[in-house]
């Protein structure tokens, strides 16, 4: 497995110390985070990921996957063949899109035929430049919030041009048993995420009881660790492991310093396995 760090959370920092952070984090690459506000954005991506893909060439390091802004749901958006073409040029190997959500006014399956529409234009895409479109499995109202549910989406799809993200820690909160939920999209499996969740009930000022989802250190949540890598390794899976460290909040350094922790402990029980 290869594994990279997601970079949304080291907003603010330029490519170079990107690199850096990354060096220090012990991680083969990024999951670039290319979004406006960040070095590498929907408005620059023709030129200035191409040039991120080098610089971290240079130093040992790879793109194997960018996570697109939460809005890129459709081909047709203004940017999105820029998008699949600059990241074909930068030997990017796929895109995570952004998110379909549900609302309680849809019918979920005229969405379903809704979503795969989109899909089949962003097929074309990846057909074109090679890289290989993912949804993520994200817990709330997304359209792909499990295995099951994604694969109402892709199912049918080229797996070579449309693949699943599956996250072990959404699924954790939402999803199917992990090794039953990552079983179900073994076809499709193509990247997938580390973190940990927990479902954490709040009492606000007026008394209301609200439910939330918090990432906390890895092996303090919901996440089934030990089987997780087990069901991997069993499947002989090869692919990107994005670990997320989506610890917001926190310093940047201190953010580093916690995803050089998740690294670790996911080496140690890979070790015992």
């Amino acid at each position: 497995m290869q594994y990279v760090m997601f970079t949304k959370h080291l907003e603010g920092m330029d490519i170079p110390h990107i690199v850096e952070a990354l060096k220090r984090v012990g991680v083969a690459g990024a999951d670039l985070c290319v979004r406006s506000g960040y070095p590498v954005n929907p408005e620059n991506v023709d030129v200035a990921l191409p040039e991120a893909a080098r610089r971290f060439a240079d130093a040992g390091l790879s793109i194997p996957l960018v996570t697109a802004p939460g809005d890129f749901t459709r081909p047709d958006i203004h940017y999105a063949e820029r998008y699949y073409a600059a990241c074909g040029e930068a030997g990017v190997k796929s895109i995570k899109l952004g998110y379909w959500r549900w609302k309680p006014d849809m019918n979920y399956w005229a969405e379903v035929d809704v979503v795969r529409r989109y899909l089949e234009g962003f097929q074309k895409l990846s057909e074109k430049t090679g890289v290989r479109t993912v949804i993520h499995n994200h817990s709330g109202h997304s359209m792909g919030l499990n295995s099951s549910s994604v694969m109402n989406l892709v199912k049918g799809f080229d797996p070579r041009f449309v693949g699943v993200f599956s996250d072990v820690g959404h699924l954790s909160v939402c999803g199917e048993p992990i090794d039953m939920a990552l079983n179900i999209v073994r076809e499709y499996l193509a990247v997938i995420a580390f973190k940990d969740l927990l479902r954490v009930q709040r009492i606000s000022p007026s008394g209301e009881r609200n439910w939330n989802i918090d990432v906390v250190r890895m092996g303090t949540g919901y996440g089934e660790w030990k089987t997780a890598l087990r069901t991997l390794q069993v499947m002989a899976f090869a692919g990107t492991v994005s670990f997320h460290s989506e610890y917001g909040g926190e310093p940047v350094e201190t953010v580093i310093d916690l995803a050089r922790a998740d690294v670790r402990f996911i080496d140690q029980l890979r070790a015992e396995l």
